[in-house]
């Protein structure tokens, strides 16, 4: 096949998003396919709606000699006109891999409705949909309009397990649950608002008699303010023996702070799903997720962790305290969570899935 995969910035970008489509790329390639990566600018989000509007960018994709289109939906601000144009002038197919919707997270009411227009003219000109989550997948029915919108094929390839190298044994996961007499968490994720951080380090912060320990493990260039923030309220917490900012590491780096943690605490207002789920659980790390989102097709409610509402800061301090006490109940969750990550497919399996999915649409 000949394809093209539409992104913003860097394809080595650190974000679960970004490893998706670096993963499929690499997968496809090694079938022999060829894929080329075209990378829009990264601006703010009216800078890329005026992207429809690009001569340029319009000419740059008529002229691709290409059997499909891949597009990141994180893109969609930039071809929600687009797309529809270019669907009168080319005979290549035109597909998204959809991580989650930005109508989905959390935003005023009037944003939470602009994001939902323009996404809903995004989508409706797509020929095929890759979702990386059946959550995923329904929130996209749920936007496109009734009727023929909602019948674009589809397929679910959930991200893979095997980006990471190294765990831990049943019997390492216990040992670390019942030695230590200290809980320990790791937040992974870019510093941005939607991961929760600021909700975690509240909860944490009423738990003052108990010797609970985060490791922040995430980029904090993306949302500068944000991140200033939450180094604010830590130090207003007085959590600043309790809390270590480690910025974006190197996989080494990773291997050792996933071996030494207790609980992957991951309180986001929304996944699509959340790779760093994964990565925890690879490690035996009970997980502590949202109930907003694609987590709970990877963690049941009480076997390999929790999953909380967002902001829902009594809650989360309750289980934080309940992982604690129950050294017991922690290293059963950890053991669960490392069985779930064992069932779970690889890059390449979820590549295959996808690669039948892409070539069906060209037959």
């Amino acid at each position: 096949m000949r394809l093209a995969l539409i992104i913003y910035d860097s394809l080595n970008q650190q974000t679960g998003g970004y490893l998706y489509d670096r993963k499929l790329v690499e997968c496809l390639q090694a079938q022999g396919d060829q894929v080329e990566v075209i990378s829009l600018p990264w601006r703010n989000y009216l800078s890329h709606l005026g992207d429809n509007l690009s001569p340029a960018l319009f000419r740059q994709l008529t002229n691709l000699k290409v059997d499909i289109l891949i597009e990141d939906e994180l893109n969609h601000p930039s071809l929600a006109v687009l797309n529809h144009l270019l669907r009168r002038k080319k005979s290549f197919t035109l597909v998204s891999i959809v991580h989650h919707l930005r109508c989905n997270e959390e935003n005023r009411i009037w944003q939470r409705w602009f994001y939902q227009l323009v996404e809903r003219a995004f989508l409706s000109s797509l020929q095929g949909l890759i979702c990386n989550s059946q959550t995923t997948l329904r929130s996209v029915q749920a936007v496109l309009p009734s009727g023929s919108g909602r019948n674009i094929p589809s397929v679910i390839a959930y991200p893979g397990k095997d980006h990471l190298s190294g765990g831990l044994s049943d019997a390492e996961i216990e040992r670390r649950a019942r030695q230590s007499h200290h809980l320990r968490l790791l937040f992974l994720g870019n510093l941005i608002p939607r991961k929760g951080l600021h909700w975690l380090l509240t909860a944490v912060s009423r738990l003052t008699k108990l010797p609970i320990y985060i490791d922040v493990v995430g980029d904090e260039s993306r949302d500068a303010a944000y991140a200033r923030y939450v180094h604010h309220m830590m130090k207003q917490a007085s959590l600043q023996e309790r809390v270590r900012f480690w910025g974006a590491v190197d996989e080494a780096t990773l291997r050792d702070i996933l071996a030494q943690a207790h609980v992957l605490a991951l309180p986001s207002s929304y996944e699509g799903f959340g790779i760093a789920y994964l990565d925890g659980m690879r490690y035996g790390l009970a997980v502590l997720g949202s109930t907003h989102g694609g987590a709970s097709e990877l963690i049941r409610e009480g076997v390999e962790g929790y999953l909380v509402q967002p902001g829902d800061i009594p809650a989360l301090a309750n289980r934080l305290q309940e992982l604690h006490t129950d050294r017991t109940h922690l290293a059963r969750m950890g053991i669960a969570a490392r069985r779930r990550f064992e069932q779970h497919p690889t890059w390449a399996e979820s590549a295959a899935i996808i690669r039948r999915f892409l070539l069906n649409l060209l037959a």
